[in-house]
């Protein structure tokens, strides 16, 4: 290379929206973060002919020209990790919304700058290593208490292994000032408060570990009939209106994750400003605290830059991984993947890529396998057993899971929580569908339940049986109507409404019903059930199905979701004493009838 082509400086030669073409640009790396134009805008090189290169700017490029300058870095799109990420609202490249509104006002100005974490903030930090301790890569040297629910520890990066040589006392320190001096094979390395990551590269693990236990939701369709591992994946394909956003709110709430990562990812900024506005007000339901102070929330709404949405998924998934390596249970919420995936496929048209299905780029098998799998259970570095549970929503154009989004998700995830237009329309929520959903994760989470309900999968496995003969009568019925049934078909039909009102469709509006228990999800259960085995006895030995229908029993149990509290199982075992009391009050008054009737008349 000629002396005049290196002194060529990198400038701007193309513009297509916000994909740009520099040229100067022969030192260049893949994925290298630049500044374009006077304004800095933030970009990243995804393609190198040459020294030309190609950036996806995540800023509006509007008002940018030829000849711009062009300014690189050096370094990776990279995340900012530390104590002051709980609580915070960052954009697709962590820009902190609330440092922003502060500066300019409720509109993020081009080429806007803000520190991902203040800097000048001093956090109490307490050492938990001694000097002369070798300390291995991912180790905690000492804690900080972050928020009220949040014990943050802070970590030596995953490159930094060796012996520590000094540590500072207990007392205030900001992110930046040096903690712990750790002498490694390539010479002494200082340890902070702040680590930088790149968001493409997962961050190291020690060994992935098989799922053995359930990631609680409350929501008794989810927990019961098709429960999530932590540490798996999941989807939630629906079409419009079908309640994604509401379902992904509620599992954000009441999930037992220690930290929750929602991620906005190309939504409508109407329901982004709902999630806004609603979980500073949410209360933790295990501690009483406010949610915020273990949640990170990611906002990139339809309207802003279209780069930024398709990197939001990468930020989202790194600050999850980051927590995951302190120990801690972390679910990501992704709403939603299809909108990243329009993304990607309008970044893909302008760098003029073959595209495939529906106009997606062929790469988009791999970007959703390289997001999903970036979940799991693992041993981390540290040897501590943590997990990553991603559950992504899919918004298939008109409800059509055969889309390319829904099918390739499905390869990748082992649990499918497929929504129900229908269901919708009838205000059922959550609109599950009970017969096309499923989850790969029942085994593996056995073994829990059998702990905490010995006749979990017996009662599922019944349940769904029910559900699946009620929906082939039904056939029938729309064609004959249900008085040609013989009254043990029509008592599936009665106790599969008793479970889609009474089990299956849930209130978040309602206290007693808008989180349960697993104990009070079996206690239901079991009780509909037992309606279910003892009306089919009686029904075999000839009591007509209305008399069980009349039962004062079968209102109450349709109630009894609402009106008992999750600690008030004791009520429900009066409930269960009280059916069998009245099945067999009715076996006994009803053979006591037909006697009467077969006993002769004297003369």
């Amino acid at each position: 290379m000629t002396t005049s082509e290196k002194t060529v400086k990198p400038v701007v030669t193309r513009i297509s929206g916000p994909i740009v073409t520099a040229v100067g640009m022969h030192e260049a790396q893949m994925y290298e973060v630049v500044q374009v134009g006077d304004l800095g805008l933030v970009g990243e090189v995804v393609r190198l002919i040459g020294d030309r290169a190609t950036i996806q700017v995540y800023e509006d490029t509007t008002m940018v020209k030829p000849g711009a300058p062009v300014l690189r870095t050096g370094a990776p799109l990279s995340v900012w990790l530390g104590p002051g990420l709980i609580g915070n609202i960052y954009d697709g490249i962590q820009r902190p919304l609330p440092g922003i509104q502060a500066r300019s006002g409720a509109w993020i100005r081009r080429g806007e700058k803000v520190d991902s974490l203040d800097k000048e903030r001093l956090w109490t930090f307490e050492p938990d290593a001694r000097v002369g301790e070798t300390v291995s890569a991912g180790q905690a040297i000492g804690h900080v208490v972050e928020t009220p629910l949040v014990n943050h520890l802070v970590m030596t990066p995953p490159d930094i292994e060796g012996i520590l040589r000094s540590i500072v006392g207990k007392g205030e320190y900001g992110l930046l000032d040096t903690l712990a001096v750790v002498e490694t094979s390539a010479g002494p390395r200082e340890v902070t408060m702040l680590q930088r990551w790149p968001v493409r590269e997962p961050r190291p693990i020690l060994e992935r570990l098989r799922i053995t236990e359930p990631l609680i939701t409350g929501q008794r369709i989810i927990d019961t009939f098709f429960p999530i591992g932590k540490g798996g994946a999941a989807a939630i394909p629906g079409g419009f209106g079908t309640g994604k956003t509401i379902t992904q709110h509620q599992l954000a709430k009441w999930s037992d994750a220690d930290i929750i990562v929602f991620i906005g990812c190309g939504e409508r900024g109407n329901e982004m400003t709902e999630v806004l506005r609603e979980f500073p007000e949410l209360k933790d339901p295990r501690s009483g605290r406010p949610l915020m102070e273990r949640t990170i929330l990611i906002a990139n709404t339809s309207n802003m830059p279209v780069a930024a949405r398709e990197v939001s998924i990468y930020t989202g998934i790194t600050l999850a991984e980051y927590y995951r390596d302190m120990g801690l249970s972390v679910a990501v919420f992704a709403d939603s993947t299809s909108r990243w995936a329009e993304a990607l496929r309008e970044l893909a048209a302008r760098l003029e890529e073959m595209p495939a299905e529906e106009g997606f780029p062929a790469s988009l098998p791999t970007r959703l396998a390289q997001f999903y799998e970036r979940g799991g259970a693992v041993t981390t570095l540290a040897g501590k057993q943590a997990s990553v549970s991603i559950v992504g929503a899919v918004s298939p154009p008109g409800g059509d899971f055969s889309e390319p989004v829904t099918q390739h998700t499905r390869r990748f995830i082992r649990c499918f929580w497929a929504l129900d237009t229908e269901l919708a329309n009838a205000r059922h929520y959550p609109s599950i569908h009970w017969l096309h959903s499923y989850s790969e994760y029942v085994e593996d989470v056995g073994h829990w339940w059998k702990k905490e309900a010995p006749n979990w999968t017996e009662l599922r496995t019944q349940a769904l049986t029910i559900l699946q003969k009620e929906e082939r009568l039904q056939q029938i019925v729309k064609l004959v109507g249900p008085d040609v049934l013989p009254d043990s078909q029509r008592l599936i039909l009665f106790i599969a409404e008793i479970m889609k009102d009474g089990f299956l469709a849930q209130s978040a509006f309602d206290e007693n019903d808008m989180y349960c228990t697993p104990e009070k999800q079996v206690a239901l259960l079991r009780t509909m059930l037992a309606l279910h085995d003892r009306g089919h006895e009686l029904i075999q030995k000839g009591v007509p199905l209305y008399r069980i229908r009349s039962l004062e029993c079968v209102p109450k149990i349709l109630r009894a979701k609402a009106a008992f509290g999750n600690k008030e199982l004791e009520k429900m075992a009066e409930l269960d004493k009280m059916v069998n009391e009245e099945m067999d009050a009715l076996a006994k008054e009803y053979i006591k009838e037909a006697d009467l009737i077969c006993t002769p008349i004297s003369k």
